[in-house]
């Protein structure tokens, strides 16, 4: 328990520090994000600082593969390390000198297919008393769950500290949900992934000091999509668990999303009409929105998550559950229909 204590303060450490030294960067080279009229900041922000995060937590995970036990399947690190690698790296361009969406999807889905066809087999999908046991419809819908959180995770990156404690509220649910569970090696992953992105946070909390960056957001939706899966390979956790941890930007996502669409407008082009934008103009504070996502986490999402575990044949009805008051949350604040 005291090298895992010295660890997480190591990982913090160099996630602070590198954060820092990014900021110092961006500020030089004047990466900046400059407000604009789909922005929710209104001051000159530097930019690209999540890359620490994904540099501290690919860093300290190589160190995992030398891990071995009956328990864990050493071969799912690769699979983080490389995909990961992957969808940051795209990210990472991105970020610098933007690419069209089409080349985006691309290599996210050369991503999720090839994380995919590495993993021994891929978890059955279970709705009540019926199991969705084909591979080739699994595979299909593990392959479209994999870009759609990727690219949400981007989409609701979009006001101070959001995406960061998103991360570090799912992460932190798995760590107690895998601990409840007696899955002791497979807490270190989202252990790792809690502090990488806590050390980042200090520097993203709202005022934030810098912003997350492409790079980051895509990753850490990817890593999350990935650990779903890993974890519910053995029966670690459930897919459905892992929905409910996500609930709150897999709803607003999806609703903004859905009605964009049946508005004609082009769903890719960069808005600000998702719930969470438009209730931090309506409270003039992207903090208090940011403190709502970390209370609805912890006191409604992880509860519910809780439960699939010890009555896994409700879970589909438990998630809905989950995500229904999210979902009129996100409506009737107006996800979709104004960028006011």
């Amino acid at each position: 328990m005291n090298i895992i204590i010295t660890v997480c303060l190591l990982v913090f450490a160099a996630s602070y520090l590198l954060t820092g030294i990014i900021r110092r960067y961006a500020i030089n080279q004047r990466l900046m994000d400059i407000p604009n009229a789909r922005s929710s900041h209104v001051v000159a922000t530097p930019r690209g600082g999540g890359l620490a995060v994904v540099i501290v937590f690919l860093s300290g995970i190589g160190g995992l593969a030398l891990t071995y036990s009956p328990e864990f399947n050493p071969a799912f690190i690769p699979i983080l390390i490389l995909a990961g690698t992957l969808v940051a790296g795209i990210g990472f361009w991105d970020d610098h000198r933007p690419l069209s969406a089409k080349w985006r999807f691309l290599v996210h889905f050369l991503a999720g297919t090839g994380a995919l066809l590495y993993l021994p087999e891929l978890p059955v999908i279970h709705f009540f008393s019926f199991a969705l046991k084909s591979q080739v419809v699994l595979f299909l819908l593990y392959v479209l769950m994999l870009v759609w959180i990727l690219n949400l995770y981007n989409f609701m990156d979009g006001i101070d500290g959001i995406a960061a404690v998103e991360a570090l509220t799912t992460a932190g649910s798995a760590v107690l949900l895998l601990w409840f569970q007696g899955q002791i090696d497979w807490v270190l992953i989202p252990l790792l992934l809690l502090v990488s992105v806590s050390g980042f946070l200090v520097w993203n909390w709202p005022p934030a000091k810098i912003f997350m960056g492409d790079a980051c957001s895509g990753f850490l939706g990817f890593v999350l999509g990935l650990l779903a899966i890993m974890t519910s390979i053995n029966g670690a956790l459930n897919i459905w668990c892992w929905w409910i941890l996500l609930a709150v930007f897999i709803v607003d996502a999806t609703t903004t999303l859905i009605i964009r669409m049946l508005r004609g407008e082009i769903w890719h082009q960069a808005h600000r009409s998702h719930a969470y934008q438009i209730l931090s103009r309506r409270l003039a504070s992207h903090k208090k929105v940011t403190l709502g996502v970390l209370l609805i986490n912890i006191f409604w999402l992880l509860p519910l998550a809780y439960l699939t575990l010890k009555v896994e044949v409700w879970a589909p009805l438990i998630c809905l559950l989950a995500m229904t008051p999210l979902f009129f949350l996100a409506y009737t604040a107006g996800a979709g229909t104004t960028n006011d």
